[in-house]
């Protein structure tokens, strides 16, 4: 890591889908009006295709290289000389970022394609693939960038393209509602990670050693080892508050109410979101800074509590959605519980394989549920759907190997991913944390298999002049679905378990994350696995019971089954709590500020207008009856006595001969009478 390579083709990665971007955002209703959708959706793919082609160059580099110098660095420019603060815009790669390059350039390439399919109906194609490169490009930044600060620009795009894509049809008041919620959601979560960036430089530069580069944050994780701040440790304040970034970014507990919600937005929005990109972007920063958080005991118990909780909370919620893309949603918000749950527990390889095996099943499962969607024409309701296995055999097919991923389903890659996380929970002897693992792989096959049943099986419930259209979506959007079913299948055997030959995940990623493996007894792992197989085992079991023997009433409302699945189905209402603290708390506080304004400020802005004109008026007075009267006076005696002395002015020469003489006598007289 001292001496990475130095490459020049890296910003390539980063800059292709930015000039698509460009070239779409600037140009693209001209060239669509002028040459049609198909250039347009060319200028969008053509980037993200060579981003992927270069990702894979950048990844047979690095499989060239040593195991302990499989570092790429690219550096583009200068970005912050400042003294001794120097921050370049400069892209790294490594094991890591290797894995999240591949994945958001190739799963967002498919996403892209299949776009063209699913999209081709929108007027405003430019503008959707438009804001689809520049979220890649984010996304992109967001991974290979070499220091928090650039990490952070593209942290904060992501969330600008998000809130633009979820409210992409910004005509309906819904979407918008949903993108602003996003958006400012992200805000909150957002402020706890920039003060994060802040705390780590201030402490780090008062050690003398001021930087933000990774791997150079990464070798001066021990100066924080002594150094508190309020009594509590430094690096505990500081991974706390990049995890509450991490919590708005990757929806975890208490900011994960904006995912549900970002359904709004088009279908592949919602697989590009909840897939390959924004969603992993907290995951991949606490993997990117595991000797950090590995300095932290007790943030990591948080991440793992937090993780755990909200695997469990949003895996119950979704057993009773009836939104296709809704239980999809909340299956994502539990999915990256196990993530979180995985990085608590220091088994952050463990993360990153589920991070990877789920974007290729969830993927899978938000594009099918697209496509399911373009053939019912819009409906998103499950009650509306059944029997589609018929009629969409290609989406039916791909749907059920992503359903068997998700599940758990024995060697497949959802199996091998979550059981690395469950085993590396047991085996760090946090049993009950396991123990929630466990019961929520029970949760997430059932509301699987409940989906799969309610949309594939029985008879079609949908309206008459629906059945009559329903038909297969086109090779552009099935080819990307058997591709990511592919990846559903064979990416687990990447990470297999110590004792069917060990994972490659792990070695590929020990130059950047050091994992710790305790040896473990075959038996007591294969015991462990067993477990969970069965807890999915019953969850299939019971959705195969509830929704394909027994069929229950599509019509029968929430109201009619009771408080427990209300509660369920009104998501603990949440976002009702929220909506009257938060949302309903901030208009109390404004209608207040705006009632102070109204009778405290302005009565005393009046009130002093007033008290000034009443003040001004018996200064009027004043200066109308006393001053002017006084100066009126003065002039008026001035005057008279101006007009008296006049008259001694009669211009006769007797007359001032006579003045003369009486003021010489009375002088005389004066003298002999005073001073003789």
């Amino acid at each position: 890591m001292d001496h990475p390579v130095q490459t020049d083709f890296l910003r390539w990665i980063v800059l292709f889908p930015l000039l698509g971007a460009a070239v779409n955002g600037l140009l693209g209703a001209r060239i669509q009006q002028r040459a049609g959708k198909r250039v347009v959706a060319v200028i969008a793919c053509a980037p993200v295709t060579l981003s992927f082609l270069f990702s894979l160059w950048a990844f047979s580099r690095l499989l060239a290289l040593p195991a302990k110098e499989r570092f790429l660095i690219d550096h583009f420019y200068s970005w912050i000389p400042m003294g001794s603060f120097n921050v370049d815009v400069a892209f790294w790669v490594d094991p890591l970022s290797a894995i999240m390059i591949l994945v958001v350039s190739g799963i967002g390439g498919l996403i892209h394609f299949y776009s063209i399919g699913y999209m081709h109906e929108d007027r405003s194609l430019w503008r959707y693939f438009a804001y689809l490169n520049l979220f890649t490009f984010s996304m992109l930044l967001l991974v290979t960038g070499d220091n928090l600060l650039l990490m952070f620009v593209g942290w904060e795009g992501v969330g600008l393209c998000s809130w633009a894509l979820i409210g992409f049809w910004f005509t309906d008041h819904t979407n918008t509602r949903a993108g602003n919620k996003a958006f400012i959601v992200n805000r909150v979560g957002d402020f706890g990670f920039v003060l994060g960036i802040f705390l780590l430089y201030w402490t780090l530069a008062d050690q003398g050693h001021g930087t933000l580069l990774f791997r150079e944050i990464q070798g001066h994780v021990g100066l924080l080892a002594n150094v508190e701040l309020w009594g509590v440790g430094v690096a505990t304040l500081i991974t706390i508050l990049l995890f509450i970034g991490a919590t708005g970014k990757s929806a975890q507990i208490p900011l994960y109410v904006w995912l549900p919600d970002a359904m709004q937005g088009p279908t592949p929005v919602s697989a590009l979101i909840h897939a390959a990109t924004m969603v992993t972007a907290g995951v991949y920063m606490i993997a990117r800074l595991n000797g950090l958080f590995s300095a932290a005991p007790l943030t990591l118990e948080i991440i793992a509590v937090v993780g755990a909780a909200t695997a469990f909370f949003a895996a119950t919620v979704a057993v009773t959605q009836t939104d296709i893309k809704r239980v999809l949603a909340y299956s994502t918000i539990s999915q990256l519980g196990y993530m979180f749950l995985a990085m608590g527990v220091a088994a952050y390889a463990a993360g990153i394989f589920h991070l990877l095996t789920h974007a290729f099943f969830k993927a899978c499962l938000f594009l099918g549920s697209g496509s399911i969607i373009h053939a019912m024409q819009g409906e998103q309701d499950m009650r509306r759907m059944g029997g589609l296995r018929r009629v969409m055999p290609a989406t039916f097919r791909t749907f059920t190997i992503a359903v068997l991923a998700i599940a758990g389903t024995p060697f497949l890659a959802g199996f091998f991913s979550k059981d690395a996380i469950l085993w590396q929970a047991w085996a760090s002897h946090n049993v009950a944390l396991w123990g929630v693992g466990v019961f929520v792989a029970g949760l997430t096959a059932f509301y699987m298999f409940r989906q799969f049943f309610m949309v594939f099986f029985g008879e079609c419930r949908a309206d008459p002049h629906v059945q009559e259209h329903l038909h297969e979506s086109p090779k552009i959007m099935t080819w990307p679905l058997w591709i990511l079913a592919a990846g559903s299948v064979v990416v687990g055997y990447i990470g297999l378990p110590a004792f069917m030959g060990g994972s490659q995940i792990d070695h590929w990623l020990d130059p950047v994350i050091h994992a710790h493996h305790e040896h473990h007894s075959v038996a007591e792992e294969l015991g462990v696995m067993s477990v969970s197989i069965i807890a999915a085992a019953a969850g299939v079991a019971a959705a195969w019971f509830l929704y394909y023997v027994r069929t229950p009433s599509q019509d029968a409302s929430p109201e009619a089954r009771g408080f427990s699945y209300r509660l369920l189905y009104n998501k603990y209402y949440v976002d009702e709590i929220y909506q009257f603290v938060f949302v309903g708390g901030t208009l109390m506080l404004a209608r207040v500020g705006a009632a102070f304004d109204r009778y405290i400020i302005d009565t005393i802005v009046d009130g002093s207008a007033k008290t000034t004109i009443i003040i001004s008026w018996f200064n009027g007075l004043f200066d109308k009856y006393v001053i002017d009267m006084l100066v009126n006076a003065v002039a008026n005696v001035t005057f008279a006595v101006g007009n008296n002395f006049r008259r001694v002015q009669t211009g006769n020469i007797n007359s001032y001969l006579y003045v003369v003489v009486g003021a010489v006598v009375a002088a005389l007289i004066i003298k002999l009478r005073y001073w003789s």
